[in-house]
């Protein structure tokens, strides 16, 4: 008996067509990863770890559309295998003028903090 495979709606079923429809015009236009910053190697094919791929920002199992372009963004195979399924939540800078606007929030994702500098508060 083969192991069970788990289905996903931008596998599988009605969402597959839209899912690849996005995902090619991403691959086209997108150029730098939506986690970490850096920019995307496309000659890069999987396994490697700085290969492209398709993230999703809000992940399916956490409420996320599985093929709304909106909610897909270019990322290294390494960086979205990281960022898993958590949810990044923007941030916004206390200052006396006022909020600033709201970075992207996948820019807050650990990877691209400069983790040598980094030094506890407190």
């Amino acid at each position: 008996m083969a192991a069970s495979k788990r289905n996903r709606p931008d596998h599988d079923g009605a969402h597959r067509l839209a899912f690849d429809r996005a995902k090619r015009k991403i691959l086209a236009s997108e150029t730098i990863c939506g986690i970490c910053g850096l920019p995307v190697d496309k000659s890069l094919k999987y396994p490697h770890p700085m290969s492209p791929c398709i993230d999703h920002i809000i992940p399916i199992d956490r409420g996320g559309h599985p093929s709304d372009i909106h909610n897909l963004q270019l990322a290294h195979w390494k960086c979205n295998r990281a960022k898993s399924n958590k949810l990044i939540v923007p941030t916004k800078k206390d200052d006396a003028a006022g909020p600033s606007p709201q970075r992207d929030a996948n820019r807050d994702f650990p990877l691209s903090m400069d983790w040598s500098a980094y030094k506890a508060k407190g």
